[in-house]
């Protein structure tokens, strides 16, 4: 296979023009012929360069709108011609077909048409048909044919014909030849799931293809022994820790952005509600709190477990300001996340080196639609996102004694933040503020008394008179199977439980609460977290 083999023709369409004129300078001072499609030559014939135009070189015009304009035996016939085969040869030579060495295309941009909701005629017309058939092309006889279709990659580009005397090499002819099918993959995928789900409405089509973009390497994964990577999934998708600014502090890691997204998550939440502060740890809140300003519920959020905030991730629903951010510097923290932060923020933030502050610039709808996904051995699980949400009017209260305007404000808040913890979950909540959190155990009742000696350790460490578990509301994530869960969350003071129902103990469980004079309210919906 040749290594080096130099450029004479070369063959341009771009739909993103940027940075064509340098490239097009750069090639015709290299003396290598220009041909071009409809508005890139035009371009390029305003920038002063010599143009051949395609129709020339096929004999044929552009036609039908321009959908038919490359896709001629002349075109492909000169991309894909084996040149040290004589019978591929000859055969150009019978046809006069001229050889391009180098084609430099990106597609029209299907992505963007998409994004800003165009008609269902407009986001056909940006579906390529000629772009991503030359690109095959060329990439499928990339030891002839340098294929280019990044403008991020024209300036490498002309550093390699500068290296080689206007020649490429094997090496870089094989690189743009992958990014060329990864870009051709993504772009077909997001074809198709348009058709799938925003055209036709298909909840499960037969064949699911997922595209995405490495946005860049992690320095290993949960464990040092394990590599990872941070990836975008190409098409309209939500903004999110992925696309956060990164102001300052190291280099983010995979438990970084796993607890930062989780943070985030739960804090839209309560995007549209008073000032909010969450603390995460391992991927489950350990502090949350509402108040009137964001230093008051940084205070109360950290109060409710200061032990497990060691070493978390924040995330506040509003702008960072200076005594937020002062405060929050108290502690160890390994990343903090918020919409925005002021200057005064930054410069204090600024003092804490390796501490990463992430800003958003706006928070995710807890509500959008969109799918979650699990890898299992010989598969992939995938799910609707969990965005169930519950509003007072869907409550049923079960119990003889309903519950006051207080409890049932507890009760819905507790209810929010339970659907973000590991099940089996138990969230205590008293005034806005969570009082105890109890994540991931393999029983309900285990839950139940873990966050109720995490808000006595809490009142200890704060000097209360009693933990904040006294007239408290307590959520769960799931049916109580049992009442010996329901009677330790009544034991640690709880006056009002929310939970889903179903069980079979239902009838057992209101009785239970009944007799301890509590107030409960079934939801009718789970919110299970593995």
């Amino acid at each position: 296979m040749t290594d080096l083999v130099p450029v004479r023709r070369a063959l341009i369409s771009v739909s993103d023009k940027s940075g064509l004129d340098v490239l097009a300078s750069s090639l015709s001072k290299r003396g290598v012929e220009l041909v071009s499609t409809g508005g890139t030559a035009a371009k390029l014939r305003e920038s002063g360069g010599t143009v051949r135009d395609i129709s020339e070189l096929t004999g044929f015009p552009e036609m039908m709108d321009g959908r038919v304009k490359t896709l001629h035996p002349k075109v492909h016939g000169g991309l894909l011609g084996v040149r040290d085969n004589d019978e591929h040869k000859a055969a150009m030579q019978e046809h006069d077909i001229a050889p391009i060495d180098l084609v430099v295309v990106n597609l029209y941009p299907f992505e963007a048409t998409l994004m800003r909701g165009a008609p269902r005629n407009e986001i056909i017309e940006n579906i390529d048909i000629g772009g991503p058939s030359m690109v095959r092309s060329a990439a499928k006889n990339h030891a002839f044919v340098t294929i280019v279709t990044d403008p991020a990659d024209y300036d490498e580009l002309i550093a390699e014909l500068e290296s080689n005397d206007g020649a490429t090499s094997l090496a870089f002819r094989k690189r743009m030849a992958a990014k060329a099918y990864a870009l051709t993959a993504a772009y077909d995928s997001m074809i198709s799931q348009w058709f799938a789900f925003g055209d036709q409405g298909q909840r499960w089509p037969q064949s699911w293809t997922f595209s995405s973009k490495l946005k860049m390497e992690l320095r290993y994964g949960e464990n040092p022994h394990q590599k990872a990577a941070l990836y975008i999934p190409a098409g309209p998708h939500a903004r999110g820790v992925a696309q956060a600014e990164q102001v300052q502090g190291k280099e983010l890691s995979y438990n970084n952005l796993n607890d930062a997204n989780a943070a985030l998550e739960l804090v839209s939440e309560f995007r549209s509600g008073e000032p909010t502060v969450v603390i995460v740890k391992h991927a489950n809140p350990c502090g949350v709190a509402t108040r009137s300003s964001l230093i008051d519920a940084w205070g109360e959020a950290l109060a409710c477990d200061s032990v497990s905030a060691f070493g978390g991730i924040v995330a506040t629903n509003r702008p960072l300001d200076a005594a937020t951010a002062e405060a929050i510097t108290q502690i160890f923290t390994e990343v903090v996340v918020a919409p925005d932060a002021d200057e005064d923020a930054r410069a204090i933030f600024a003092k804490k080196k390796n501490l990463r502050l992430l800003l958003t610039g706006e928070l995710p709808d807890p509500a959008r639609p969109g799918q979650s996904l699990a890898i299992i051995a010989g598969g992939m699980l995938v799910q609707d996102r969990d965005n169930g949400t519950i509003t007072r009017d869907q409550l049923k209260c079960v119990t003889k004694r309903q519950p006051t305007e207080q409890e049932l404000q507890d009760c819905l808040f507790a209810w929010t933040v339970a659907k973000h913890v590991k099940s089996n979950a138990i969230v205590y909540a008293r005034d806005g503020v969570t009082a105890g959190v109890g994540a991931g155990q393999m029983n309900r009742r285990d839950s139940a008394r873990i966050a109720a000696i995490r808000a006595r350790e809490a009142a200890e460490a704060a000097g209360w008179p009693e933990a904040r578990t006294v007239g408290s509301a307590v959520a769960s994530d799931a049916f109580f199977p049992f009442a010996d869960g329901l009677l330790s969350a009544a034991e640690a003071g709880a006056t009002a439980v929310i939970q889903p129902g179903g069980s079979i103990r239902d009838e057992e469980v209101i009785a239970a609460a009944d007799e301890a004079g509590l107030a409960m309210l079934f939801t009718g919906m789970r919110h299970f977290r593995h």
